[in-house]
């Protein structure tokens, strides 16, 4: 079973899938790095800092890894995640915050804002609607790793058990940010 998790950049999807892959032990596919590691992407956007992703050679290759372990729990990391799997996670962060965290990480202003507006809107989340069969919310605001990570594995063995409709709350929708854009 393959599970999205998937959010803004900044969110906490890297950290929260390393904390959970050491203390689950589940199988985490931390698609960024496998895109960049493997050459899965079509061009180089220099100004953005970026690489394009090829989502077929993506899908391609993750077809491969996946094969003959699709009744193993695959947690698949990265803000294009939701494209692929059809059950998703997805992280949301309050956009002042989500604004600290990318200025340390050393992002460019033009990228800053288009990140901050993106989790705004709802983007990933509306994308998420769009392309996936089960989308779960989680605000990340003012959590720790952990406690993140313990509200994943919530949902996950919620969803193993086939008990995910008593998840009400992580029903998506319920966090709104759009009053709050700089």
């Amino acid at each position: 079973m393959l599970i999205g998790l998937t959010g803004t950049p900044g969110t906490g999807k890297t950290s929260v899938s390393k904390f959970i892959e050491q203390k689950r032990h589940w199988k985490v596919i931390h698609l960024n790095e496998m895109i960049k590691e493997e050459h899965l992407y079509t061009e180089i956007d220099e100004e953005r800092d970026a690489v394009i992703a090829d989502m077929e050679l993506v899908r391609q290759r993750l077809k491969e890894m996946i094969n003959g372990r699709e009744n193993e729990l695959i947690i698949l990391e990265s803000h294009l995640a939701h494209y692929i799997a059809d059950i998703v996670i997805v992280l949301r962060l309050y956009p002042a915050e989500l604004k600290l965290r990318l200025e340390e990480r050393g992002y460019s202003e033009e990228k800053i804002r288009e990140n901050i507006e993106a989790e705004a809107l709802d983007v990933i989340l509306v994308e998420a609607f769009e392309w996936c069969k089960n989308v779960f919310e989680i605000n990340t605001t003012g959590k720790s790793i952990e406690e993140t990570g313990q509200h994943i594995e919530k949902i996950v063995d919620h969803i193993l058990s086939g008990s995910e409709k008593e998840l009400l709350d992580y029903k998506p929708g319920s966090i709104d940010w759009i009053d709050l854009v700089p």
